[in-house]
């Protein structure tokens, strides 16, 4: 059995970074080696990771891979290998692809198109609809992360905004139920007035999207969703929280203590208002990007505790898609490759440190959705690591980028940090240069 030692590393886990040493074998971690501790047994392999950063491989429970139906934009292998390439080892996808993951026919069509085509670990939601959820029952708890319940109208247009499916939805389930909030009605307002007000227009102005998808319609709904988690007993996790006012939704308790809990996007931590004048409608996402203010506030609070989980909602469209301005413009867009580099620039700026990074991109999506042996640098558990070399300057160009759209709002940006190496159960799956496209992850198991 083939062991391999990644050697004299910086390993960052669980709060600390020491030096040390890690020993995979046979898919999982036989060894953490620090404080000098020896060998157990010789190594076939050895990695000098001199210099370089050892962490467990990230987790992002918020991805869009638009397979089934949607793959001209991007598929399963593609963005998998997008992942691979920025330290990403596990995702959780999304059902609003073609036909939406709905039913459990296409569920287990999902499952398996994930088990053929992903380069890494992998589980998909459960789509809620008006009517669906006397299907949750026989939903392998097991295998599928959790629900997914869009209570603001999105990229798929699965809306759930009957208050009788949504009062069956937070008690019909122990299952996890991750929700997008914005408040249909106040979106509709909104885009009334603007439309109204740029008649003369093609369309209405990128910069104007925050206000259309305003604070007013995430916090309504946000609101609604703990109101409803809390009448039920309900776990929730409400994703990509955009706005300063939603924080005061959430409680900034030990993660074990937590029913109700709460996302940042990269977008929403990287980029304010001001970005539109520069990156338009590449930046348009939903909910929108608002002011630094607000941004400010949510860097804040995942230092706080009050944000638990960072992910990408990586939503690859073509460049095409992206034409137009606040309401023509498809939302959303590729993070996945970017996320880990991205978030270690802002600790280079002081934002974060890299023990936070590692706890709100590893190890809380490991508790939260009750992922087994994953997400932490421990004996025993599978060998999902990612080492990042510091004070190593390269730039984002188009060849550089992985997912099939082609394009990425990063493009120009010089980066410090970068992925040398990444694994998933003990595999190689990318070298600093290229992914092992052979190569397929294991599905996720929850406990």
């Amino acid at each position: 059995m083939k062991r391999t030692l990644i050697h004299n590393a910086t390993i960052v886990n669980e709060g600390q970074s020491v030096r040390g040493s890690v020993v995979m074998e046979n898919g999982r971690i036989a060894e953490v080696l620090t404080d000098m501790k020896p060998l157990h047994a010789p190594c076939d392999e050895i990695i000098d990771a001199t210099g370089c950063y050892l962490l467990p491989g990230i987790i992002d429970d918020h991805v869009h891979f638009r397979d089934p139906g949607l793959t001209h934009k991007a598929d399963i292998l593609t963005e998998s290998r997008a992942a691979a390439a920025g330290g990403v080892t596990s995702i959780m996808d999304m059902p609003n692809t073609n036909p939406p993951t709905v039913t459990l026919d296409a569920l287990e069509a999902k499952l398996d198109l994930l088990n053929e085509k992903c380069i890494v670990n992998h589980s998909c939601y459960f789509g809620a609809t008006n009517s669906n959820y006397k299907d949750f029952h026989k939903l392998d708890k097991r295998r599928v992360c959790g629900v997914k319940l869009f209570m603001g109208s999105s990229t798929g247009n699965m809306l759930v905004d009957k208050t009788n499916s949504l009062q069956h939805i937070f008690n019909g389930t122990d299952m996890l139920i991750a929700t997008h909030c914005e408040d249909p009605a106040i979106v509709k307002e909104n885009t009334a007035k603007y439309k109204a007000m740029y008649v003369e227009e093609d369309d209405v102005p990128i910069g104007k999207h925050p206000s259309i998808r305003s604070t007013a319609a995430c916090y309504a709904s946000s609101a609604l969703a703990v109101q409803l988690a809390r009448q039920a007993g309900a776990r929730l996790h409400i994703l990509h929280i955009s706005t300063a006012k939603e924080l005061r939704l959430f409680q900034s308790a030990p993660l074990a203590e937590k029913h109700i809990t709460a996302e940042a996007c990269i977008a929403h931590l990287f980029y304010s208002l001001g970005d539109y004048r520069t990156l338009g409608t590449r930046i348009k996402c939903n909910p929108a990007i608002k002011r630094k203010s607000d941004r400010d506030a949510l860097r804040a609070s995942v230092n706080s505790g009050l944000i638990d989980v960072i992910a990408t909602d990586h939503a690859p469209h073509l460049l095409a898609d992206k034409e137009g301005g606040a309401l023509k413009a498809a939302s959303g867009m590729p993070m996945i490759q970017f996320s880990l580099v991205s978030m270690l620039q802002l600790v280079d700026e002081g934002v974060f440190t890299l023990e936070t990074i590692v706890e709100k991109m590893c190890h809380a999506p490991a508790e939260i959705y009750r992922i087994a042996e994953r997400g932490y640098i421990r004996q025993g558990y599978r060998a999902d690591l990612v080492l990042v070399r510091p004070d190593t300057p390269w730039e984002v160009t188009a060849d550089k980028i992985l997912s099939r759209c082609g394009w990425s709002p990063m493009e120009g940006r010089t980066f410090h940090w970068k992925v040398e190496k990444t694994f998933a159960n003990g595999h190689l799956i990318y070298n600093g240069n290229t992914v092992d496209e052979t190569y397929r992850g294991e599905e996720l198991r929850f406990n």
